[in-house]
């Protein structure tokens, strides 16, 4: 059986996602309309929505069903 390499990480997943989302915005921000720049902006909405989750599911009011 193959084993995963596994790492710890040095920042948290919320720190990675807006890093993440900002390089997105900068890139899409340099590029003209058309569907380059598209992509790159459903990528940045979806790390939007990735970092909403996060947040969500770290909330304190969250509890598992019974």
């Amino acid at each position: 059986m193959v084993q995963r390499r596994r790492f710890k990480q040095q920042t948290s997943f919320r720190d990675r996602v807006e890093e993440w989302a900002e390089r997105l915005r900068a890139q899409a921000d340099e590029l003209p309309p058309g569907p380059d720049r598209d992509a790159l902006l459903q990528k940045l909405e979806q790390t939007e929505t990735a970092k909403y989750l996060e947040q969500w599911v770290s909330s304190p009011g969250v509890r598992p069903p019974k």
